[in-house]
């Protein structure tokens, strides 16, 4: 990246890999998301140039190593436990920006058993660090404490289907390596 030091360039690469990876952001968020980070991190680049090269590169990054992936990975039986969730009546709120969206949807929702919820943050963390944060909250937006019954379920269903997951402050661990496939 000519005009753009050493750790810009890192970064912004590392903008692009998370944002691809995470399955979750279409190309017209991720677009926005590092035309942002170009406007901000290096104004003196035009975004329009760098941006779809920061994409296509993190694209091929991604399908290069896919090709290597099992067949079923750790965030397909993510999805499938998410949608287990919501048949048992917790509301499940994917990729969301922050708590106040995920606290929106629960109160929004008809007789909720809970919620689960998990942010771009968290899933950008399980991209780099194979470790996804997921939040469970009761209906009335309450955390849940060790030895509750949801608590307890939730972490059953997330064992049973490999993915070891473990309380700690306020959140479950859910320890996965981020292979989801993306269609960009």
């Amino acid at each position: 990246m000519p005009s753009v030091d050493e750790r810009t360039a890192r970064e912004l690469r590392g903008l692009a890999r998370v944002l691809v990876r995470s399955g979750y952001a279409d190309h017209a968020a991720i677009t926005a998301a590092l035309t942002e980070a170009v406007s901000e991190d290096a104004p003196s680049m035009d975004a329009a140039a760098l941006v779809p090269l920061l994409i296509g590169e993190a694209v091929m990054d991604l399908n290069e190593d896919a090709s290597a992936w099992p067949e079923s990975t750790d965030p397909d039986r993510l999805d499938a436990v998410l949608a287990e969730f919501e048949r048992l009546g917790l509301v499940v709120v994917r990729y969301t920006s922050d708590h106040h969206a995920a606290r929106q949807a629960l109160e929004a929702a008809e007789s909720p058993q809970g919620l689960v919820f998990f942010t771009d943050t968290d899933v950008w963390h399980a991209v780099d660090f194979g470790m996804l944060e997921l939040k469970l909250w009761h209906p009335d937006t309450a955390n849940v404490a060790p030895g509750e019954p949801l608590l307890e379920d939730v972490l059953a269903l997330l064992r049973q289907n490999d993915l070891p997951a473990v309380f700690d402050e306020g959140r479950i661990e859910v320890t996965l390596d981020w292979q989801r496939r993306v269609t960009l």
